[in-house]
């Protein structure tokens, strides 16, 4: 149930609509989502979760919302007002908690832990700052809607949805230009499949190009594709737009695309789309094979210490953004072709490939010695405090 309804649209949605999105997402079925103070007060479930409208919540401040236990009633409050924003209650307390949330009252002094029963939370006391989902540390937010703070509000929710650790072309280069993207199609309504739609139209384009030789438009349009890779990702996620198809096409289509624009740019070096061409050259076994390796040593780390290579020490992390992937590779690709060489450039993502099958291997010996000495293998970001 929502109250105080903001007319401001953030991301090209309501107060009112994120809301409804954000608690679908979390598996809220759309029958038990009701609006207004009236539905809060007669609401008949044993379990109310009461949300305020003229607020942004981080989608991890909801799912911790919803895994409240039944018999525990939790008052979510801003830090900045100490006003109550959100509260899971029983239909018990229920009339001793909504004031709180209809007036935004500021919550009284020495209730601020716990009284009557009540446990008032911040969200940082609510949801741990280390997301490992975009593998960084991310204290959630939790923003008043402001016309004036409009730009700062979604500015805040953009960064919420980029990864920490990635490649440095998407790190560094692409958010800015993103962003600007993403607003224009949230704008428009324009839905992320659409976008991995014509990322796959833009795979299969570079891929004909560097068959044909034609490098230097192909890399346009590889580079174009990598642009809307991060771009589908960040529109599905500031508008709540995500879908189990579009997850598969999403990350179906990168893990499945690099080894074909390599055999491709071979094919393109030698002038012939013959197999026993393209694989007589020892440069396309060490790039494709080296390719489908490192992802075997990806999952491997995974499957053994349940968290992701990049994310064990801070040189996994910053190795992350230059190791043998599709987009610190294209920019060898990319160097090669300006200087008119695409085979140097070809040659210069096989030697890459191959120091970086040697770094992570070492890695991932010296994470099997450090559990055998009994010492905890787990991500650096944990217990990273903010600055």
């Amino acid at each position: 149930s929502h109250a105080a309804v903001s007319p401001i649209e953030i991301w090209g949605l309501s107060s009112l609509e994120r809301l409804r999105r954000s608690l679908r997402a979390a598996g809220v079925p759309d029958g038990h989502i009701h609006t207004g103070a009236a539905a809060a007060a007669t609401a008949q479930d044993v379990q109310v979760i009461l949300l305020r409208a003229d607020y942004v919540f981080d989608e991890r401040l909801i799912r911790a919302l919803i895994e409240q236990k039944p018999t525990r009633d939790v008052v979510l409050v801003d830090p900045d007002n100490q006003t109550a924003v959100a509260a899971v209650t029983t239909r018990d307390q229920l009339d001793a908690i909504l004031p709180f949330l209809l007036d935004a009252a500021e919550i009284p002094a020495g209730q601020s832990n716990s009284s009557n029963h009540i446990d008032y939370f911040e969200p940082a006391a609510l949801v741990s700052a280390y997301s490992s989902a975009l593998r960084k540390f991310d204290p959630p937010y939790l923003l008043r809607i402001r016309s004036e703070k409009l730009g700062q509000i979604e500015n805040r929710i953009f960064r919420g949805s980029y990864k920490g650790i990635t490649d440095v072309v998407t790190k560094w280069i692409w958010p800015l230009p993103a962003r600007a993207v993403t607003r224009l199609l949230a704008r428009f309504h324009v839905r992320p499949n659409i976008v991995t739609g014509v990322s796959w139209v833009l795979v299969g384009a570079a891929t004909w190009l560097f068959v044909e030789g034609y490098f230097g438009l192909g890399l346009l349009c590889a580079w174009l594709m990598t642009f809307l890779d991060t771009v589908d990702g960040k529109l599905a996620r500031v508008t709540f737009t995500s879908s189990r198809i579009g997850h598969v096409l999403d990350h179906g289509l990168d893990l499945v695309h690099p080894p074909f624009w390599y055999l491709a740019w071979r094919s393109g070096l030698s002038g012939s789309v013959s197999i026993d061409v393209i694989w007589a050259d020892p440069t396309t076994s060490i790039i494709v094979g080296g390719y489908f390796i490192g992802r075997l040593l990806e999952g491997l780390f995974m499957l053994a210490f349940h968290m992701e290579i990049h994310s064990w020490r801070p040189v996994d992390s910053f190795f992350r953004t230059i190791t043998a992937r599709r987009n610190p590779n294209l920019i060898l690709l990319t160097l090669g072709t300006f200087a008119s060489r695409p085979d140097l450039g070809f040659w210069l993502v096989a030697i890459w490939t191959v120091c970086s099958l040697v770094f992570h291997t070492v890695r991932f010996g010296q994470a099997f010695v450090q559990r055998w000495y009994g010492q905890p293998i787990q991500t650096w970001q944990v217990s990273r405090t903010p600055a």
